[in-house]
């Protein structure tokens, strides 16, 4: 045990109680707020759709809990525990060695990790979001997704995997920079593939049909002055109720998409100032901003990587005698989270003023009654509880909470 050792059990430790804290903090203030509807909501949900999105709040949570704690579990018994060491002795045992020896631990603790996850997605989709009516995923659907899912992790991941640990291997000292150049590479070449060749493997996408919100949209993209690949409606009320939109895509394969359940439960000027709303995001910079900095992170990240590869210490002081760069790489990866959870504020708080900026732009070029008039809606439709803990919410939320941002809208309508 070494510096390393105690430094990442205390970052476990405190992540962990973080969490639950927060999360028991978050059941708590929405349980004492669920006999009352907030007074700015009051003539727009009533009080039973208040403690619907109550008990679905606190329902989500209780999972979330155990989640957490299995996961710290996990990360202990793989690091301190010895897990990845027997692991690694286990390949070398089956004959494999070198580059492929750490490519195959690399799939085994991937599907380790997916297998235990299973349990708990199951039961958010099969028992909580069932219980308050918003799953519509059939257990066929279930297990084609995750069939296709683990088909594509396979074809994209292992080449890219394989690349990563022959840099390690081969590239010397610089190593760390060339994993970082491919790295931003295949998520540039992502940003391109996902629109177009990724996302229609799971979900249908059809041009929007409607003339009417069709021009209104148009009309919208032309004001902005934003060009895009095209509108599109994905069928996303065959696995939920929630609604959504987003854009997707760079350059131009930039794309518009609306989920089916969105456009059922909104009007006209509602989808457009939605939709004004998204293009606030792209017209303020936010997804380059969160592009660039995605890529200064995992630049910092991997020069770190460079550093703790050379140091046998940091292996040894989390459980692992061998010092592969296989090895190195995946315990940075599974301790990394624990050191930075506590930056989540940060990322959070910067979020909010994204979403904030979004909507004055909304309010600039569409309407901020109808943006309100738009959230309210989906606030009550997918049970968003309109009571979150303060502290969980600037800790966790990226979104303002919903009395704050209506507030904030209400003042640029007059």
């Amino acid at each position: 045990m070494n510096l390393f050792t105690w430094s990442f059990l205390f970052a476990v430790l405190l992540s962990l109680a973080l969490r639950l804290y927060l999360s028991q903090r978050q059941i708590r203030h929405v349980k004492q707020h669920a006999a009352k509807v907030p007074a700015a909501f009051r003539d727009r949900i009533t009080l039973q759709q208040h403690q619907l999105a109550a008990d679905y709040c606190v329902a989500r949570q209780r999972p979330g809990q155990w989640q957490a704690a299995a996961d710290s579990v996990l990360l202990l018994a793989l690091t301190l525990g010895g897990g990845l060491q027997w692991l690694w002795q286990l390949l070398a045992a089956y004959g494999l060695g070198g580059l492929w020896q750490g490519v195959a631990l690399i799939g085994v603790l991937a599907l380790l990790s997916s297998v235990l996850s299973l349990p708990f997605s199951l039961y958010r989709t099969f028992v909580t979001e069932k219980r308050f009516g918003f799953n519509r995923t059939s257990w066929p659907l279930y297990i084609a997704d995750m069939t296709k899912g683990g088909v594509l992790a396979a074809i994209v991941g292992a080449p890219l995997v394989t690349l990563i640990l022959w840099l390690l291997h081969a590239a010397g000292d610089w190593a760390w920079l060339w994993v970082w150049c491919s790295w931003t590479l295949f998520s540039l070449a992502m940003l391109w593939a996902y629109p177009t060749l990724i996302a229609p493997r799971f979900n249908r996408f059809t041009p929007l049909a409607d003339p009417a919100l069709r021009e209104r949209i148009d009309n919208l993209l032309a004001r902005t002055g934003f060009h895009s690949d095209g509108v599109f409606v994905m069928d996303g009320s065959r696995r939920s109720s929630h609604g959504n939109a987003y854009f997707t895509g760079f350059g131009k394969t930039k794309r518009i998409v609306f989920f089916d359940t969105l456009l059922t439960q909104l009007d006209e000027g509602e989808v457009e100032a939605v939709l004004a709303h998204e293009l606030g995001h792209f017209k303020h910079g936010h997804i380059r901003q969160r592009i660039a900095t995605t890529f200064l992170l995992s630049f910092l990240s991997l020069a770190l990587l460079g550093w703790l590869l050379t140091l046998p210490a940091f292996y040894n002081g989390l459980g692992v005698v061998d010092t592969a760069p296989a090895l190195g790489l995946v315990l940075f990866m599974l301790a990394a989270p624990a050191y930075t959870f506590p930056l989540t504020p940060l990322f959070s708080l910067l979020s909010r003023r994204h979403e904030y900026q979004a909507d004055d732009f909304a309010a600039r070029h569409s309407s901020a009654s109808e943006l309100i008039s738009a959230l309210v809606k989906l606030y009550r439709d997918n049970a968003s509880t309109l009571t979150p803990d303060p502290l969980h919410s600037r800790f966790y939320d990226s979104h303002p909470p919903a009395s704050l941002r209506i507030a904030h809208l209400e003042r640029q309508a007059q």
